[in-house]
């Protein structure tokens, strides 16, 4: 699946700093694909949980992002685009001291529904530590727009 890019790089990194503070610094967008996007989570302390692995959360939470902003840079900024389904697998334990990189490919754009596939591994290393599929909901507002151009 492929679609126009009309986001790139610099302009959604500076969306999800502005429209998500809470997460600021968090997220690096590596590159754009012709099929998704690549996101490194920059993996710090508070990403940590006991045993020295990167928790669930930090992991579902990269994996959501990485769509979202796949999802974006085809649509153009829209903030309130939400998840309506996830799953994630937890394949193996992230390596230590490494950020994690997810490369997030969107399967279908639809007008109301987006589904996206995403690999994420520790940086470096072949072997995926997870994989997710989610499944965003484009708002109405986006689609009236949409349909009157």
């Amino acid at each position: 699946m492929s679609a126009d890019i009309v986001m790139s790089e610099a302009d959604l990194s500076a969306f999800i700093e502005r429209e998500f503070p809470q997460v600021r610094g968090d997220f690096a967008v590596e590159r754009l694909t012709e099929e998704g996007i690549v996101i490194r989570l920059k993996v710090t302390e508070r990403h940590l949980r006991p045993g020295g692995t990167v928790s669930g959360p930090s992991i579902f939470g990269l994996a959501d992002v990485a769509v979202y902003l796949a999802l974006l840079a085809r649509i153009g900024p829209v903030a309130l685009a939400v998840t309506t389904n996830a799953s994630v697998d937890f394949l193996r334990k992230p390596e230590a001291g490494r950020d994690l990189i997810a490369e997030a490919r969107l399967l279908k754009l639809g007008r109301v529904l987006v589904v996206g596939d995403v690999l994420i591994r520790s940086e470096g290393r072949e072997a995926p530590v997870a994989r997710a599929s989610m499944t965003y909901s484009i708002p109405p507002d986006r689609i009236a727009a949409t349909a009157s151009t």
